[in-house]
């Protein structure tokens, strides 16, 4: 039948339910494999069926109000003999009642392995699709997995491929592994019905049945009418030519300017000028007179010039009537960093609708409130709490924790991680995570998005920008309020609750987004995907002074899906020349404490030239200055021959010499573009992960521990590899 008649036909009657014979037809429309069953409607009906079916039977109770049979008793199974049939109907007709509408008969199929399959609408991310352990075990286990809707088979087959009982996807206890092709059936059809039936809300395959010869049956369905919800639209999108503006302003007024240390009004403006910044900057405090040595003006109105960024640091309470004022100056963009706002609850939040609704009417952009700031490293523009200034760079870092995001540009500023711009988006009462996300897609300058996450304004938007963004440029996230004390957390400080979790990693891994899992990782993995060439594949060699380390890589390569390639028979001839004979003969390569980099270089690039090598981690080679300025240390103290114009004069020679060791190696992966990343042997306040090289493509990436250098170099193939599949 066709399922925009039964779907009619259920809506006339009142029903938020098909039955599940009705349910089954209707997912038989869209290739869904489902088991051949009879619709009975008395008792005696069910022994005429039953016999042409042949026994063992399942018997079910059919009606649209019996949406959990199992639960209810209403499902019995392995049903032998006419007599143990006429029992279970009569059970089942007095359990149900009067929600009974009839017997659904079915032959017992043997299977020892059940998944399960649905559909269901997200209220950030609209249709989404589930697949699962089923059966029993669906809730208790958890075993699931994620994708938006609509998905390809490509992007079935991937989801697939994710769930973590993958023993159960192959041949398994003398059975055939499941019919592949259907599984994705059963996903495309689901995906296929989200887009084409706007009636359908919920849709429940419980469970899709394995039979030992590998056949894939839906023997139990539910099917939920209704309408769906409909998401608010609470954020007009804004034009990415206005979010670029922000970051270049020609003057700026800080209206709320201040002498007093502890006052944002004096962090703000000082920071600015500190950072020199070219532009004009201009004070505004009603008190009027001179701070810092320059004039205060009691009001913007009374600043002679244009005025390009006004950034506010006076309450809250005193906003809303400096718009009037901002209008009148024509001053088009604001930086509010007063808090006050939705953070602090509901009447707060009546207060930044207010305030939202008089800045579009007079033409204004706010960035904020509640934030720490911005920041564009390429005009020397720091206008953030915090006095940090890293240099200018291609990596743009946007959070929506201002602390978290000063702390990231701290790091950033240490380890000479080059930022394209920053914004702390505070409660982003107009601009939102969205919106930064498409501003910085159309700029050239910016090589790779950085975000700190803890809630999304449209969440189908945010997918589709970031698979967009993510073709072009790879997009870094860390998602807060990844568990419930963390939702609650998140809501409390940025007035947002946090959307269903798996659904946002699903979401974010379908649209290509490299998620981090530590804040670290953000600059971490920015560092890695700025500085260097994607891998092409998973093969890594690796090289290491000591065997300790090696192993520790090797059982990290592992565990993040890198494969430790065993080295070919030509590969380690070659590196006889440069080894003794005791060296590893394997990878890892022991380098057996050779301290001569020449040779350390002339391996390297072997294994680079090696065809099934797609990249490198070196550890120990670049470091060693740490430990050897200890060593001549210990020496001037015990030795009075030596003095520390001895030890200034040999670090100045292995600094050198380190760093030509990074020349080489950057060097040589623009003439193979394979990554190679280095573990530094000891750190100290000198060691930087970023070293640049003059007038070439890639950057030198040194991590501090193999766990950082394995981890970014699993989530750069992970991204190279959706990259390519996205591009088939």
């Amino acid at each position: 039948m066709n399922p925009s008649v039964i779907i009619e036909k259920a809506i006339k009657e009142g029903r938020v339910a098909l039955t599940e014979a009705e349910a089954k037809q209707v997912l038989q429309n869209y290739h869904i494999p489902v088991v051949n069953e009879k619709i009975c409607n008395n008792i005696n009906e069910l022994a005429s069926s039953a016999r042409e079916m042949s026994y063992p039977v399942v018997l079910k109770g059919l009606g649209s109000k019996l949406t959990h049979k199992t639960e209810k008793g209403l499902v019995k199974l392995n049903i032998k003999t006419p007599e143990d049939l006429e029992k279970a109907a009569v059970y089942i007709k007095d359990a149900a009642g009067a929600d009974l509408e009839g017997y659904l008969l079915q032959p017992m199929l043997d299977g020892k392995r059940e998944f399960v399959a649905g559909l269901f609408f997200d209220a950030q991310f609209g249709p989404a699709i589930m697949f699962g352990l089923g059966g029993v075990f669906t809730e208790a286990i958890g075993d699931v997995v994620f994708r938006l809707a609509p998905l390809d088979k490509r992007e079935a087959r991937s989801m697939i491929s994710e769930l973590h009982a993958q023993k159960l996807l192959s041949n398994f206890r003398g059975e055939k592994a499941p019919d592949m092709d259907a599984l994705v059936k059963v996903l495309a059809g689901l995906s296929e019905i989200a887009m084409t039936i706007p009636e359908i809300k919920e849709i429940d395959i419980n469970p899709l049945l394995v039979s030992p010869d590998g056949k894939v049956t839906a023997v139990d369905a539910l099917i939920i009418l209704g309408e769906r919800d409909h998401q608010i639209v609470t954020h007009l999108p804004i034009d990415p030519a206005a979010i670029g503006n922000l970051f270049y302003p020609k003057s700026i007024a800080f209206i709320g300017a201040s002498a007093d240390l502890s006052k944002w009004g004096q962090l703000m403006f000082t920071n600015v000028v500190a950072g020199n910044y070219a532009g004009k900057v201009y004070l505004v405090n009603p008190k009027g007179g001179e701070i810092a040595g320059r004039e205060v003006f009691k009001s913007v109105i009374e600043i002679p010039d244009a005025v390009d960024l006004a950034v506010i640091t006076i309450p809250a309470s005193r906003v809303l009537p400096v718009i009037d004022e901002l209008k009148q100056k024509a001053i088009k963009n604001v930086l509010l960093i007063s808090s006050g706002f939705a953070e602090t609850g509901a009447e707060g939040k009546v207060l930044e609708d207010e305030l939202v609704k008089k800045a579009q009417e007079a033409g204004i952009l706010i960035l904020g409130p509640n934030t720490m700031g911005l920041c564009n490293p390429h005009i020397s523009l720091y206008c953030t709490g915090t006095h940090v200034r890293p240099k200018a760079g291609d990596t743009v870092l946007v959070a929506q924790s201002g602390n978290l995001g000063t702390q990231l540009l701290a790091f950033a500023e240490k380890e000479g991680i080059g930022i394209r711009a920053f914004s702390g988006s505070g409660n982003e009462a107009m601009i939102t995570i969205e919106d930064y996300m498409e501003g910085f897609e159309v700029d050239d300058m910016t090589k790779t998005v950085v975000m700190y996450i803890e809630s999304i304004k449209n969440g189908r938007r945010f997918f589709e920008s970031a698979r967009r963004v993510g073709r072009i440029k790879p997009v870094i996230a860390l998602k807060g309020g990844r568990t419930q004390a963390g939702a609650h957390a998140a809501a409390s400080h940025t007035g947002a609750m946090a959307s269903n979790i798996k659904v946002f990693e699903s979401a974010c891994k379908q649209a290509g987004v490299v998620q981090a899992q530590q804040s670290m990782d953000l600059l971490d993995l920015s560092a890695a995907f700025s500085s260097l060439p994607l891998p092409k594949g998973n093969r890594v060699a690796i090289l290491t002074l000591g065997g300790g380390w090696g192993v520790v890589a090797s059982d990290l390569c592992t565990e993040n899906s890198l494969v430790v390639q065993p080295l070919s028979k030509e590969i380690v001839e070659k590196i006889n020349h440069w080894l003794p004979p005791f060296w590893s003969h394997a990878n890892p390569v022991d380098l057996v404490a050779e301290m001569n980099t020449d040779i350390h270089m002339a391996i390297i690039e072997e294994l680079l030239q090696w065809k099934e090598c797609d990249a490198i981690i070196h550890m120990g080679i670049i470091g060693r200055r740490v430990m050897i300025k200890s060593v001549l240390e210990s020496t001037v103290k015990v030795d009075k021959k030596y003095g520390p114009k001895m030890v200034e004069e040999n670090l100045e020679l292995l600094k050198a010499y380190e760093h030509e060791l990074v020349v080489k190696t950057v060097r040589i992966m623009g003439k193979y573009h394979k990554p190679v990343i280095g573990v530094y042997l000891l750190t100290d306040e000198l060691t930087r992960t970023v070293i640049e090289i003059e007038d070439q493509k890639y950057k030198g990436i040194v991590y501090p521990s193999p766990e950082r250098a394995v981890k970014a170099l699993a989530k750069m193939h992970q991204y190279s590899q959706w990259l390519k599949e996205s591009r088939e």
